[in-house]
């Protein structure tokens, strides 16, 4: 009896203890989730239209996160309703990309995170995306230059931050040409690129630009300046050249028929030449093969005088053309035999190329380029080739013609005979 009774009492101390056990257990309360603990990363990468950032979830709150990324906006405080990026789950460190921004402005950026409690945020930072700016470009030198075309372009460097939407060269006769002026479209996007120049006229000075466009307007490269050249009536092309107020070729002249079509007589014999009464030339040796590209046609004096000898706009230079010239080249230059002591080296060549090797001293500072083509003398011999150059002037009283020579700095002023055979130099009109 007394151990039945010890089994009752045992029986419902395990009992009382279960339920006491059960009731404290149904009391705890169930642990709930709370937001989690983030900070934003700072911005860096910037450009006119991305910028990096991220953030960094440090604690998840009591669950897992399930997204995260940041958020942007115009004004502050972005929430993800808003502009947003999604980087994953998890707590840690992540990276985000921020794309479609617009230049030159500002931006309001947070880090979130989400779990089941809901969204948190990092701290708010902001940035501004960089500005288009001007593009940045310089221009070719103009080259393959004939009377009514040339070829140039431009390089581009650097892009201001923006698409280069047209890009190209612009020229005119005046300084400063913009796209409101003569100009080729030549495709889009940095780098160098080519401008094919049409439509120009014949013995002009052209001041060009290649131009580059973003949308922060039209960028220009530095201006350069070329002459178009002249076309003689058989198709010769001649390069000018501004001296002072004037305009020359820069060549002698090559041509075989007058302004008018007619063709001038070409006599190689000596003995019909000492007795010309009439314009004729020839080519020195009566070689054109090697004379007549480098060196041009000689001519008598009658040819030059004739008055139609040059292209049409141009003229052979008068005795006080030629010493204005010389003038340009040296103030103290003298209407006399010995003209100058000194312009004679600012004309010729530099360079012993042509003219024989003792040519020191010459510059060719005023881009006249005289060459040594010599001298056909009154009995029809040829001489002088190398060492000398002549040039006529084109008036009938005085037939004062220039001469320079390899060993002498200056310019002679020296009258020859009629029949002489010299080079022949045009002027603008």
């Amino acid at each position: 009896m007394i151990k039945m009774k010890s089994l009752l009492k045992i029986t419902i101390i395990i009992f009382l203890a279960s339920a006491i056990i059960s009731i404290i257990n149904s009391c705890k309360k169930e642990k709930v989730p709370t937001l989690p603990v983030l900070s934003t990363s700072n911005v860096s990468g910037i450009s006119t239209k991305v910028a990096v950032t991220g953030g960094n979830i440090t604690t998840d709150g009591g669950a897992s996160i399930t997204v995260r990324g940041v958020c942007w906006a115009l004004s502050t405080n972005p929430t993800v309703a808003g502009s947003h990026t999604t980087d994953g789950s998890g707590t840690g460190s992540f990276t985000s990309s921020i794309t479609g921004l617009t230049a030159n402005t500002p931006y309001y950026v947070k880090a979130y995170a989400t779990n089941s409690a809901g969204t948190a945020y990092g701290n708010e930072v902001s940035f501004t995306t960089i500005p288009i700016v001007l593009a940045t470009l310089t221009t070719t030198v103009p080259s393959s230059i004939t009377s009514t075309t040339a070829v140039s372009g431009g390089n581009i460097t650097a892009d201001g931050n923006g698409d280069i939407t047209a890009r190209g060269v612009c020229w005119g006769t005046t300084t400063n040409p913009t796209i409101t002026d003569s100009h080729t479209t030549d495709g889009t996007g940095a780098g160098s690129f080519t401008s094919n120049l049409s439509g120009l006229s014949a013995g002009i000075t052209y001041y060009e630009r290649a131009y580059a466009i973003n949308s922060a307007g039209t960028a220009y490269g530095n201006q350069l300046t070329f002459n178009t050249m002249i076309a003689d009536i058989d198709g010769n092309l001649y390069n000018i050249v501004t001296i002072g107020t004037q305009v020359w070729l820069k060549e002698n002249l090559k041509v075989t028929k007058y302004q008018d079509g007619t063709v001038i007589p070409n006599i190689s014999d000596n003995t019909p030449w000492s007795g010309l009464i009439d314009g004729a030339y020839c080519w020195y040796n009566n070689n054109s093969a090697t004379y007549k590209d480098t060196y041009g046609a000689i001519y008598n004096r009658y040819t030059v005088s004739s008055g139609i000898l040059c292209p049409t706009g141009w003229h052979a230079p008068t005795d006080a053309e030629w010493h204005q010239l010389i003038l340009f080249l040296d103030a103290s230059a003298l209407l006399s035999s010995t003209e100058s002591q000194i312009a004679g080296n600012k004309l010729k060549e530099s360079g012993t190329t042509h003219w024989q090797s003792t040519n020191s001293g010459a510059t060719n500072e005023s881009g006249f380029t005289a060459l040594p083509g010599g001298m056909r003398d009154i009995n029809g011999a040829f001489n002088r080739i190398g060492t000398s150059g002549y040039w006529w002037n084109s008036d009938n009283s005085t037939a004062w013609d220039r001469e320079l020579d390899y060993n002498y700095a200056g310019v002679l002023r020296v009258s020859p005979n009629t029949n002489n055979g010299f080079s022949a130099r045009c002027i603008k009109n």
